[in-house]
């Protein structure tokens, strides 16, 4: 395995995420990590390391390394001597999305700071679609300042207890209609549109992360149908908050979708990354 590992790293502001695929095929991946830091050079080399170590693995033992995110401006020499090559994120995204879900085309919406939509199919270059600046980091920016609160897993925790009809208005607050048959009385006309003075924290919280995977979810079968599938993968961190899977589920049932969060979702780009190497190798 050793002689054949190819190491990718997504690099992010104060985050590193890297994976490796080895074996004796170079096809079986080596368990993702990620770690943080107070600047990118510090995170890289940090997680390269750590990485290394939990695997086993020594600098003659890398083939390869893939690097990909915002970050990678940072890296202006060879890690550690090995000689690194720099894949676009968008490709990286896709590919990802992919090798996760199983599927041969689909959406894949990499859920970060902001969101990226990349449509991607086998055997195609991946396509940028655009995106939106609603994200991870709108979820922390707007509970750091209507909560104090700024760790995304406390939020979503505190989320559990939270209850929308006091945050979000509904389609069934403003007419009998049944515009969408059997689902009037959970659709949102106005996000935060019918907040109550009687409202929790915990309902806030809950209020801005349906707020933040709404937008995604909807800006996504838009950009799905666009491309007629109905396969949309998530990835990214934020795809991990654990109301993702309810938002999300609810989508899929009220238009025909079919999201996705895989096993490792938080790790698509870098993995995506990684797999560009093998295929170069």
């Amino acid at each position: 395995m050793a002689e054949q590992t190819i190491v990718g790293i997504d690099i992010g502001g104060s985050t590193t995420k890297i994976v490796g695929f080895g074996g004796e095929s170079g096809n079986r991946l080596v368990e993702p990590l990620f770690v943080r830091a107070a600047d990118p050079i510090t995170s890289i080399y940090g997680a390269f390391g750590k990485f290394l170590d939990t695997n086993g693995l020594e600098l003659g033992d890398v083939k390869k390394v893939m690097v990909t995110g915002a970050g990678s401006s940072y890296l202006s020499k060879p890690i550690y001597g090995l000689n690194c090559e720099t894949i676009a994120e968008f490709k990286s995204i896709g590919l990802g999305g992919l090798y996760l879900s199983g599927l041969d085309k689909a959406v894949i919406a990499s859920c970060g700071t902001g969101t990226a939509l990349v449509y991607a199919e086998t055997g195609c270059e991946p396509l940028y679609l655009g995106g939106t600046g609603v994200g991870g980091g709108t979820l922390v920016g707007l509970s750091k300042k209507l909560l104090n609160m700024d760790n995304v897993d406390h939020i979503a925790t505190l989320a559990e207890d939270g209850n929308l009809e006091r945050i979000d208005l509904k389609i069934k607050d403003i007419t009998k209609s049944d515009i969408v048959p059997g689902f009037s009385d959970i659709m949102t006309a106005s996000n935060f549109g019918q907040i109550s003075d009687l409202a929790t924290r915990a309902d806030i919280a809950l209020g801005i992360i349906n707020m933040v995977f709404e937008t995604i979810g909807m800006l996504s079968i838009f950009a799905a149908r666009n491309h007629g599938v109905r396969d949309v993968v998530l990835t990214g961190n934020l795809s991990r908050v654990p109301q993702a899977e309810t938002v999300f589920s609810t989508l899929n049932r009220m238009f025909d979708m079919n999201f996705v969060i895989p096993e490792y979702s938080a790790f698509g780009t870098v993995i995506g990354a990684a797999l560009a190497g093998c295929a170069e190798a």
